[in-house]
Order: C-alpha cells, then structure tokens, then sequence
C-alpha cells in the first residue's frame, strides 16, 4: 500500500508539472499571437496615415537608434550594448518653402505599451495646417513591432532619450527644420516623457504642453490593480515593486523631478480623469510651485471624455486645443497660425 502511494504521489507530482508546462506553452503561444496581431494592427495603420494625412503631408517612417538597452539579459552575449533601433514617424507639410526653416514638434505617443496611432489624426492635421514638422517616436516597448521590442520597455527610463534621438534626427537630416524653434507635447504618457526631455535636456527645447501627463509612479502603484504593476514588476522592465524599490519609481516621475524645470510649460489635468488620477498632476503642480518655477496649468473641472477630453473632436476640446497652440505660438511662431474654430475646421478638412 505504501509503495502505490508513492507512485501515485510521484505520478501526481509528474503529472502536475507537465500540466503546468502545458499552461507555459500555451501562455506563450497567446502572447505570441498577440503580438502578431498588433504587428498587423500596426501595418494597416500605417496604411490608414497615408490616407487621412497624405493630402496635407509627406509621411515617412525612419529607422534610427537610441541608446543601448537599460538592463541587458546577457551583458557579455553577442550584440551586448549595442543601441536600440526604433522606428519614427517623420510628418512634413506639403508646399513649405526648403529654403527657409520650419518649426519642429516632438510627439511622443502615450500608453505604457501602445503606438503612435491614428487616434490623432486631427491633432496632426492641425500641427501640418501650422506648418509644423512632426516627428513621434515609436520608441522601446511600444506594440506593433514584436515581443522582443515590447520587452525593450523602460517607463521614465530610456525612452526619454529615444524621443530626444528623434528630435535630433530631424534637425540632423532636415535643412528646413529649425532647430531654435523646437517644442515637445504629449499626452498621459507622452505628457510624462515630454515633462521628462525638458526636465533632463532643457537646452533642446523652447516650449513644452503636457496634458495629463503620469506623475507619480508611486502614487500610481497605490491606486492601480495587480495587473497594471505587473507591466512595471516584470522582470524584463524595471523587475521590481514599488515597495521594493521606491526610489527607481521616484526616479522615473515627473513630480519627483520638478526643481529641475527651466523650459516654458503648460499643463492640462481633469477632475473626472479615469486613467491619470487629478491627483497625480495636483502633486506635479504643487512640486513646482515649491520649486518657485514660472508655468502654467489650468485643472479642468469634470470634462466630458475624461482621459481624453482635449484630444476629443467635439467643439469644446478643439476650443481647448486652440488655447494649446496659442501658448506654442509664443515660442515657436509658426508660419500659420490657429486662432478659432475655423481655422480647426479647415486643418481637419481642407487639403
């Protein structure tokens, strides 16, 4: 009786660890499939670019490099502390003169792990009506481009310095890009990195607009669910909690880095933010007034669209957007100007 017990036990146990690779298998067999399905995601976006922008703008697509990665899974493996490669989208308005210069917008997108899609279509059409050139880089661990590049990810770490090789591609390869007339946006994320590029790399730009940019990954940590650390605590990221290792959280955040801004600066937070708690950006404001730094904010109060309330197309969030660009104005003085809805109206739909 004892020996069939032990071989049941052992059958047991064998037969748990094969169910439990099973589970691995088909795991990363999903994951797989997800990132394949992002990579077509993000081919036909590209296709869908040239056609809600094509009219206005000559879009392309380079490949350039940043820095090598953060943490390396083989320090001494081939190919160890070589630069990242990373793709970027170059937009440059048709019928601009190259024989003068232009004023450049870095854009980077926002998500932890997302792209720069066609969600803002509108927006880039109002830079392109400006005469804007736009460059927003799709940099480490953004989705569309495989798993091996969605492991890349370093949030508030290297990213920042991908972003900032895209500026520096444009005004390297591009005779009528300005380079004393160079501004960065962003958005949720993309707020957090341009609030990071003017905070680490003041002299490369002359205005930044953050809108509800991530602040405070500490803060964050507190209120957000399991799953949405865990894209922070894996092992191919920062491979840590919070709790584990505050300070590379509060390394990585805006409000953490406040006393270090010296650029033009124009913040949007909202009250009913389902994403980006207010919470986060009061703590970001309040960090820089005790600082004694100049900017300026406004905190919108309950407006409809939450997260994305100025990135809407509604009368409203293009109003707000104007306001935006007024302030971009002051520093960049692009060759056009957008001072009403009707001047909107005609960059979202006039060629």
């Amino acid at each position: 009786m004892k020996i069939l017990l032990m071989i049941l036990i052992s059958f047991t146990t064998l037969y748990a660890q094969d169910v439990k690779e099973e589970l691995r298998a088909l795991k990363n067999s999903s994951e797989l499939l997800d990132h394949r399905l992002d990579v077509l995601e993000k081919k036909i976006d590209d296709v869908i670019w040239f056609q809600r922008v094509g009219d206005v703008a000559f879009i392309d697509k380079v490949f350039l490099t940043g820095p090598p990665l953060w943490k390396e899974k083989n320090p001494t493996g081939q190919g160890a502390g070589n630069p990242v490669k990373f793709w970027s989208y170059i937009f440059i308005p048709k019928g601009i003169d190259y024989s003068k210069k232009y004023p450049v917008i870095v854009f980077p997108h926002g998500g932890v792990h997302a792209n720069f899609s066609t969600y803002y279509t509108h927006i880039i059409r109002e830079l392109i009506y400006q005469k804007y050139i736009v460059v927003a880089a799709e940099y480490r661990g953004s989705t569309g481009y495989g798993k091996s590049f969605y492991e890349k990810i370093d949030y508030g770490g290297l990213e920042i310095e991908d972003v900032n090789a895209s500026r520096q591609f444009v005004l390297e390869n591009y005779d009528f890009a300005d380079k004393d007339r160079v501004g960065i946006i962003g958005w949720s994320h993309g707020g957090l990195i341009a609030l990071m590029n003017v905070f680490e790399h003041p002299e490369n730009y002359k205005v930044c607009f953050a809108g509800v940019p991530v602040s405070d990954l500490i803060a964050r940590m507190g209120y957000k669910d399991d799953s949405y650390r865990a894209l922070y605590s894996a092992d191919y990221h920062i491979g840590q909690t919070a709790d584990e290792n505050v300070n590379e959280y509060r390394r990585r955040s805006p409000a953490w880095n406040a006393e270090k801004l010296k650029t033009p600066l124009l913040i949007h937070t909202n009250t009913n933010d389902e994403d980006v708690n207010v919470l986060e950006v009061e703590h970001l404001i309040k960090s820089l007034k005790a600082a004694g730094k100049k900017f300026e904010y406004e905190i919108f109060k309950d407006m409809p669209g939450g997260h994305s309330f100025d990135r809407l197309d509604t009368k409203e969030a293009r109003r707000i957007r104007i306001k935006i660009y007024g302030f971009l104005d002051k520093y960049l003085d692009p060759p056009v100007k957008i001072k009403s809805l009707e001047d909107i109206n005609k960059a979202a739909y006039l060629p």
